[in-house]
């Protein structure tokens, strides 16, 4: 395995919509999931998108750590990959949560996003996978998967007021969620 070059903001990959998978049971998008699998912990991250490693295609990896886990509703999840999400709201809820991403380092932001999310894709294996999610399960499938549009957390952001560094989040007890 090898780890990958992470893209920051601005690089151009990270603003395009990302091209579907054509075969996700290929040697090279099993290479591809392992490799950002070893990245994504290696930066101590909860998800990484392929385009966040200069790989425009629609897969991502994720994982909901113990301490990250808001409830029976949401466990602690093993590192796992989508391929070719779909990702639907269900209902009108939204939970503004304090998020931070491996290719904006040092930043941390409010992003609302809706509550309670439908999945579906396939996964590492191949297999069709599907189910609902909230907690931080709902907010790292939805940043992982605007990352897929294009999309970067600060995009999402109702008010930049509440854009900040890291070090200033922690000194106030702001916490952060991806």
């Amino acid at each position: 395995m090898a780890l990958l070059k992470i893209a920051r903001m601005g690089h151009p990959v990270l603003l395009r919509r990302a091209d579907p998978v054509d075969d996700p049971r290929t040697p090279e998008i099993a290479r591809l999931v392992e490799d950002m699998i070893e990245t994504m912990i290696d930066a101590g991250g909860a998800g990484l998108a392929a385009p966040q490693v200069h790989v425009p295609l629609r897969l991502f990896v994720y994982m909901v750590p113990e301490l990250r886990s808001t409830g029976p509703d949401d466990p602690p999840r093993a590192v796992q990959a989508l391929i070719n999400p779909v990702l639907t709201a269900i209902g009108d809820e939204v939970a503004t949560q304090t998020e931070g991403c491996l290719s904006i380092p040092g930043l941390r932001g409010a992003v609302p996003r809706p509550a309670r999310v439908r999945y579906e894709g396939i996964d590492q294996h191949g297999a069709p996978v599907s189910g609902e999610a909230t907690g931080f399960l709902a907010l790292v499938l939805q940043h992982e998967h605007d990352h897929l549009d294009g999309i970067l957390y600060p995009m999402r952001m109702a008010d930049l007021g509440r854009l900040g560094f890291e070090t200033e989040y922690a000194r106030f007890g702001m916490g952060s969620s991806v």
